[in-house]
């Protein structure tokens, strides 16, 4: 009885970066014949080794596969690579950080070159690709059909969201998720900020600032609700009057604390603006509606 293994998709993966590399690696591993591409040919040598084809340029690399992956600096250096290969009756799938403008108008661009295409947004860091325990996934946006041809492919390196056939929906909920990150990144600092000068480990501080987040974190799902009804008062346990009358309090211990208020400050002024609008018995929702005005 013969045993007839399942053929691989073969990829092309123009990129070498820190994330390029993960990537190829992981497809390496898994046993998907692989053809690169770099700008920087010497950080091609280490994967020719593990099995990788090293295309001399990048026209070379869109040629040898249907499925074309590209993971560069930015959008710019997509049009760069890409502009004089052929890419019509290409699949692309275009892993490069850009606004969601930018997606959808590389999609169309892909198009009108004769290429169906998904843009991508990446969950992760290097470390996490080909890990799949570390939790890192990518979101999808753009062709539907084509994100199920590849589904098991671009599954490899990290897991798949697919979030709508709109292109820069993948890049809005890549930017929307670090925005938030950086929010609490913030959050994290100006806490760390007020204990600086006492006399409190850091290192014990941090388990109860870690916890505090996750406790307050399903505060999103009430946000989320509230926004889908227009009702910013149902189950509100903390006013926004009652907040508002607070924050000074907060100021007032930075300032005892030698700590610049700047982080906190903004959002408390829209807090203010709010209150001032009527909302006294919401929750924080409508901030969301001030910042989108």
């Amino acid at each position: 009885m013969t045993h007839n293994p399942v053929e691989k998709t073969p990829v092309t993966l123009l990129g070498l970066g820190g994330m390029g590399t993960a990537l190829a690696r992981a497809w390496l591993a898994a046993g998907h014949p692989l053809t690169v591409w770099n700008r920087t040919p010497a950080r091609a040598a280490a994967l020719a080794a593990e099995g990788a084809h090293v295309a001399h340029s990048a026209a070379e690399a869109v040629a040898a596969n249907t499925l074309v992956v590209v993971c560069l600096l930015d959008d710019a250096s997509v049009g760069e690579v890409l502009t004089g290969t052929d890419l019509a009756d290409r699949d692309v799938v275009n892993l490069t950080t850009g606004t969601p403008a930018q997606a959808r108008a590389r999609a169309a661009w892909a198009l009108d070159r004769g290429a169906r295409y998904l843009d991508g947004g990446i969950m992760a860091v290097p470390g996490m690709i080909g890990v799949p325990e570390a939790g890192g996934y990518v979101f999808y946006s753009g062709s539907p059909e084509l994100f199920e041809r590849h589904r098991t492919t671009l599954g490899v390196p990290a897991g798949t969201t697919y979030v709508g056939e709109d292109a820069g929906f993948a890049a809005l909920h890549d930017v929307a998720l670090l925005s938030a990150m950086y929010g609490m990144f913030a959050g994290a600092a100006h806490a760390f900020a007020l204990v600086r000068r006492e006399d409190i480990d850091p290192v014990a501080f941090a388990p109860l600032l870690a916890d505090w987040l996750v406790a307050m974190a399903p505060a999103v799902h009430q946000t989320a609700d509230h926004l889908r009804t227009g009702d910013y008062t149902t189950d509100v346990a903390s006013p926004l009057a009652m907040q508002v009358a607070g924050t000074p309090t907060f100021l007032s211990t930075a300032a005892e604390q030698g700590v610049s208020p700047e982080l906190l400050s903004p959002y408390f002024a829209l807090m203010r603006r709010r209150l001032a609008e009527g909302g006294g018995d919401e929750d924080l929702t409508g901030v969301v509606d001030l910042l989108v005005r």
